[in-house]
């Protein structure tokens, strides 16, 4: 597997976006996420946006950070926020999602972020469950779903010893 970093607006990027997009619909029965987003946010050194490829070169997972700060959507200094982890049904159940999460973990901690936060929601118990296994705890809700009941926060401090 080869994991690469790209621009979140990289063709390969948004397919895949767009893939969960479509997922996030039919689990929730709407448009998908609507957290506002730009490309930007995933620049270096204030986040960053990774693809993972299969062996013939196609795209198959992906997943970010971006920086977030204390705010009025209930974020704290030094977070970072993770966005649009995604594996391609083909291709999920062989630990894709955890080395994605394990290096956008790694390059957060190296940019300075103190804590990785997440939100999820009701219908995807798979996610859930990979975050929790993965150190992951509830924290208090932020965001732009902060206010929905299905939706489910999750934090895990990146300090060293945290």
């Amino acid at each position: 597997m080869d994991i690469r970093r790209v621009s979140f607006d990289h063709p390969d990027a948004m397919k895949l976006s767009d893939q969960v997009q479509a997922e996030y619909a039919v689990r929730y029965g709407d448009d998908g996420d609507a957290t506002p987003m730009a490309a930007a946010d995933f620049d270096p050194p204030n986040g960053t946006y990774l693809v993972a490829y299969d062996a013939d070169g196609t795209p198959v997972a992906s997943g970010g950070w971006r920086t977030q700060d204390a705010n009025g959507e209930g974020n704290l200094d030094g977070d970072a926020e993770l966005k649009r982890m995604y594996v391609i049904e083909q291709m999920r159940g062989r630990g894709l999602a955890r080395r994605i999460l394990a290096a956008l973990e790694e390059d957060a901690r190296a940019a300075g972020r103190r804590r990785m936060v997440l939100e999820t929601g009701t219908k995807q118990p798979e996610a859930i469950a990979l975050y929790t296994s993965s150190g992951y705890a509830p924290c208090g809700k932020f965001g732009y779903y902060r206010h929905h009941e299905a939706s489910r926060c999750f934090a895990k401090d990146l300090r060293p010893g945290g």
